[in-house]
């Protein structure tokens, strides 16, 4: 069934969790952006997506670089949670496992700590 909340009320538990997040794993962020959509529009079953250029493999950054971009997908993350712990829950992994990505880890690596 899964869990009913307004498009705002969904961004503001995004938004407790990202600040509730450890400063040394966000501090590094520069140019990202946090973009929160329903679903993919691939119709891929996401969680979340990271968009750009990881850190290790970056050459050249500078100026007028567009940012890359964490997405968040409401629609899933509504419909594999029952309450708000588990939705928060969920969120947390998505965090991690999206930021990971712009530090350069990769799916099997994120698994192996835990946050795939």
């Amino acid at each position: 069934m899964g869990l009913e909340l307004t498009a705002a009320a969904f961004e503001r538990i995004v938004e407790e969790e990202l600040d509730a997040l450890p400063d040394d794993m966000v501090e590094g962020l520069q140019n990202v952006a946090f973009v929160i959509e329903d679903a993919a529009a691939d119709g891929e079953d996401l969680f979340g997506r990271y968009e750009g250029v990881d850190l290790t493999s970056r050459g050249q950054y500078g100026f007028g670089e567009l940012p890359d971009r964490i997405v968040v997908f409401r629609l899933p993350h509504l419909g594999a949670a029952d309450t708000e712990e588990q939705l928060r829950d969920e969120l947390h992994t998505t965090l991690v496992h999206e930021i990971g990505h712009f530090y350069g880890l990769d799916d099997e690596r994120l698994h192996d700590l835990g946050w795939a």
